[in-house]
């Protein structure tokens, strides 16, 4: 498994020298620049695992990047922590609403810095962590693409693995049709939203196979969820 690849935008070159260090330290491979515009490209170019976002930097700020990494399809998904001198709830508060995972305050510890980030990418890319997915009997491999009920193997078509993997990844969620496309197939993607439920019936005939119980709950006018309750269609 390759190394995280972190995207570190901060334009006070001796913070990004520390930060850049602990990072390389920690088996992180770090990119950086002070400068928003060229972090809009580094990001499209080169998509990395993680952005480590200055609310004020060069030309765009923090909070502009931020909007427009959200808004691109390419780099809609990709993990985001601002920091920020701002302290002030109503910042932090900004912050996530235009997207950001998490938000740090200066001064922070690398120590600290670095807890954040693994927390985040263990929680939106659990590939990167080495970790199995796992919820009641179901355990997904996410780097070998492997996935066992029960201990016994379940095959699966990639669109019905990434459907499970989101699933697992937010055990309990009620996810709408709407925002299952938008998650699992992409923001551009010109799908029809009942296509959502034809791949639902298939991951559910996988997983149920032997007669096993339906863990994808049916939440009636919402979507669906995956909890331990009997589904109710």
């Amino acid at each position: 498994m390759s190394n995280p690849h972190l995207l570190l935008v901060e334009d006070d070159m001796a913070l990004a020298e520390l930060v850049s260090y602990h990072f390389d330290k920690s088996s992180f491979r770090v990119s950086q620049t002070a400068d928003g515009e060229e972090a809009l490209l580094l990001a499209r170019e080169e998509r990395p695992d993680i952005i480590l976002l200055d609310w004020m930097i060069e030309n765009l700020s923090g909070i502009e990047v931020c909007r427009r990494l959200r808004r691109g399809n390419d780099t809609a998904n990709i993990p985001i922590i601002m920091m920020s001198a701002r302290g002030e709830e109503e910042d932090r508060v900004r912050g996530l609403d235009i997207g950001a995972d998490d938000y740090v305050t200066k001064p922070f510890s690398p120590r600290e810095l670095i807890a954040r980030v693994n927390a985040v990418l263990r929680r939106v890319r659990p590939a990167l962590a080495g970790e199995t997915l796992t919820f009641a009997d179901i355990e997904m491999d996410t780097i070998r693409y492997k996935i066992k009920r029960g201990g016994e193997t379940i095959l699966l078509g990639p669109t019905e693995f990434r459907l499970l993997r989101h699933f697992l990844e937010h055990p309990g969620w009620v996810f709408s049709r709407e925002r299952l496309l938008d998650h699992v197939w992409g923001h551009d993607s010109d799908i029809e939203i009942r296509t959502v439920d034809v791949h639902i019936r298939r991951l559910r005939k996988a997983l149920n196979a032997g007669g096993r119980p339906d863990i994808i709950r049916t939440v009636r006018s919402a979507g669906y969820a995956l909890d331990n309750d009997i589904a109710e269609g």
